[in-house]
């Protein structure tokens, strides 16, 4: 069996303070046993205080791949596998990124390849959709926009992953606020998007968000741990805290598999370019 744990929490851009509340999340999930931790995207060094008109003089701080920072998370992972989000330079470039590590050093990585309108202006996009091992099993891994593309995890599960970690700095509505955040249109996106990807691939998807406020954005928080048959296993709802499921994922997988086989069964020929 393994402890997934998807965290729902709060960064800015003071790095020495984004640590020490990774350290107290993996603290957290150490508790409670989790081999597997995803937390949010942009959990080192925040998220856009902007999406519509970023300001070139207040993005979050550019880490290099290997950063001292990031060997930091490593050691604070230890045992454990933890998936984190930052903003990564490489040259005059700066990607939306996410690192996964364990003890061992890195295991994975991921930039951000699907940017919405206001990311355009704050950074590159990556090109490509890799699944890794890890001792917590083959995963693959997403950011934020990235789930909204079928395309997107359905690459990840044919690369082999069984879990999908969508690491995300997802905010409500900016276009048209709803008084309620069940009323609002992007908190539902959200949900639905999670749930279809696990579904459609039949693989679990751990789901992590940012909450809080940053500039004039809200996060929505609800990170969750997904099924592969598309049920919320354990959630967070808006609230900061840990979204933790137990599962035997091969096991699951194969139950959801067992006589509808979404990736065994698709018509490549049938589907346009």
């Amino acid at each position: 069996m393994l402890r997934i744990a998807a965290a729902s929490a709060h960064f800015g851009r003071d790095l020495e303070f984004d640590l020490q509340r990774v350290a107290k999340l993996i603290a957290d999930a150490r508790q409670e046993g989790v081999g597997l931790l995803v937390l949010p995207d942009a959990a080192l060094g925040g998220y856009l205080a902007d999406l519509r008109h970023p300001d070139p003089d207040a993005l979050p701080p550019a880490l290099d791949p290997d950063d001292a920072l990031i060997k930091r998370v490593a050691g604070l992972a230890a045992e454990m596998v933890v998936c984190v989000g930052y903003c990564e330079a490489e040259g005059e470039s700066r990607y939306n990124a996410a690192v996964c590590v364990s003890g061992d050093g890195v295991l994975g990585r991921h930039r951000k390849v699907h940017l919405p309108a206001g990311e355009v202006a704050a950074y590159s996009p990556g090109d490509r959709f890799d699944a890794f091992d890890t001792p917590a099993g083959r995963i693959g891994m997403l950011i934020d926009y990235d789930k909204t593309f079928p395309e997107s995890a359905r690459s990840l599960a044919l690369d082999g992953a069984q879990i999908v970690a969508c690491l995300s700095a997802w905010p409500t509505s900016i276009t048209n606020r709803a008084p309620r955040m069940a009323q609002d249109r992007q908190s539902r996106l959200f949900d639905l998007y999670d749930c279809a990807r696990a579904a459609e691939n039949q693989v679990v998807l751990a789901s992590s968000n940012q909450t809080g406020a940053m500039g004039g954005m809200r996060f929505l928080g609800q990170a969750k741990v997904v099924g592969p048959g598309g049920d919320i296993l354990a959630r967070t709802w808006s609230k900061a805290g840990l979204a933790v499921a137990s599962l035997d994922v091969a096991a699951e997988i194969a139950q959801a598999r067992r006589v509808l086989r979404h990736i065994g069964e698709r018509r490549p020929e049938a589907y346009r370019a």
